[in-house]
């Protein structure tokens, strides 16, 4: 794309002036409170298979959101149209949702006190001058490094490259506005290997603020090569109780799952097998999660959160105990609590881990699964329950036996969590939350 007409900082004047014009405008309509975010982005994506070109394409989009009061009373609207008529409508439709809703004495803006004030610098604005021809030069060399890697390649399932781009800006009625430019590129390949009649598919990837930061395009299609390979041959095994060790891939999502437990959405409507926890000892002693939400370029930095609260590094879990939910400033007044700004969601969870490698954990494990597939969406979140289809390779005597498929792993989070006995050093970089491989001491494996 051409850098002149990337969106970036430059854009980011034009944003705040239409915020203080549509904050404006849903006064002058009558609202007696007002928050905004408006937006404008724009990518490239690019898509081959089999040598050949599937896809080019570039989107730009823009437009706002607007939640406005009527005192206790709430009303929201959203346009992808932006001119002067635009906002009348949009405020105008806001306001006619406004009029109905129920009174919610929760509801409004939070404090003015608590604005953010000085927002800090955080580097997230790199944009990347690739044409589309450069685009997809990496792509098919990064799909022709896979076909390369081994000759058990026989399919790809498409490799992806994508830059994206973007301005947002947030305001509200207490006269806060808050503005950042980002970037976000990625390239991943999906590959098919054959053999003996079988076929299996893996992929692997990269993600990064600086598309110069990227792996390069051999790397990744090699390793996306060698993943699919591994799994040919794979089989089902018995139904037996065993540790399992999930890949660092796969952890981010267990304690995903462990955020959605303690966000406050969940916790007042009832809807978390966490709710009442706090202070209690959920993992082991020497495990703790933290937020650092101001890292330099990181995937999950902000200044703010969806509120204009200012974002602040803080542990969710300390010395294995529930230190904090993730609230923000409607969820903390439902469950009585102060908002520990996380509307919107965490920004950059760290897990404590040891110092050794996924091979080091393997052998500690010695006999069981190390985890590298999840399919279907088996947890209940009121009660903890986890069941997922699964695959990845047998372990026995600290060493790869073969590859595992067609299993199901159970268990319980709360479980789970306490029988965490290690965390890798092989942290998940690619993610909001970053750790290593997570070695669980006990689950149960569905098999043949």
């Amino acid at each position: 794309m051409n850098p002149a007409e990337m969106v970036g900082p430059q854009a980011l004047p034009e944003l705040r002036a239409k915020v203080e014009r549509i904050l404006a405008e849903s006064e002058r309509q009558g609202a007696t409170a007002c928050e905004v975010s408006v937006s404008i982005e724009q990518g490239l994506s690019t898509t081959v298979r089999q040598g050949d070109v599937e896809t080019v394409e570039f989107n730009r989009d823009q437009g706002f959101g607007i939640t406005l009061y009527l005192g206790q009373r709430k009303g929201s609207a959203s346009t992808s149209a932006t001119g002067e008529a635009a906002i009348r409508e949009t405020v105008a439709a806001a306001l006619a949702i406004a009029r109905h809703a129920s009174e919610d004495d929760c509801a409004g803006l939070p404090d003015a006190v608590l604005m953010a004030g000085e927002l800090p610098e955080l580097d997230l604005f790199h944009p990347w001058a690739i044409s589309p021809e450069q685009a997809i030069e990496r792509a098919l060399e990064c799909e022709a490094a896979a076909f390369a890697a081994d000759p058990r390649i026989r399919n790809a399932d498409g490799t992806s490259l994508n830059s994206h781009q973007g301005c947002r800006v947030y305001g509200n009625s207490h006269g806060f506005i808050g503005g950042y430019a980002s970037t976000r590129h990625s390239l991943s390949c999906v590959m098919i290997a054959e053999g003996e009649g079988l076929m299996q598919r893996d992929y692997w990837y990269d993600v990064n603020r600086r598309g110069e930061a990227l792996a390069d395009s051999q790397t990744i299609g090699r390793r996306a090569a060698e993943r699919a390979a591994r799994r040919l041959g794979a089989r089902p095994v018995p139904t037996c109780e065993v540790p399992v060790l999930f890949s660092a891939e796969l952890a981010t999502g267990l304690f995903g799952h462990f955020i959605g437990a303690i966000t406050g959405g969940n916790l007042y409507r009832h809807a978390s097998f966490l709710e009442g926890a706090l202070g209690e000892q959920l993992f082991p002693e020497w495990l703790s999660l933290d937020e650092r939400p101001h890292i330099p370029r990181a995937l999950g930095s902000a200044a703010f959160d969806a509120d204009g609260l200012p974002t602040r590094a803080k542990h969710f879990v300390e010395h294995g105990r529930l230190a904090s939910y993730a609230l923000g400033t409607y969820s903390g007044r439902k469950l009585g609590m102060p908002s520990t700004a996380n509307a919107g969601g965490v920004h950059n969870l760290f897990v404590s881990h040891g110092e050794e490698d996924q091979a080091a954990l393997i052998r500690q494990m010695g006999r069981g699964l190390l985890l590298t597939e999840l399919m279907g969406q088996g947890l209940n979140l009121v009660t903890g329950d986890y069941s997922r289809g699964a695959g990845g390779f047998w372990v026995e005597n600290g060493e790869i036996q073969y590859p595992v498929q067609e299993v199901t792993i159970a268990g319980n989070l709360r479980d789970m969590f306490r029988q965490i006995v290690a965390v890798g050093n092989d942290l998940e970089h690619r993610s909001n939350v970053c750790t290593g491989s997570v070695l669980v001491e006990r689950m149960t494996l569905a098999g043949s």
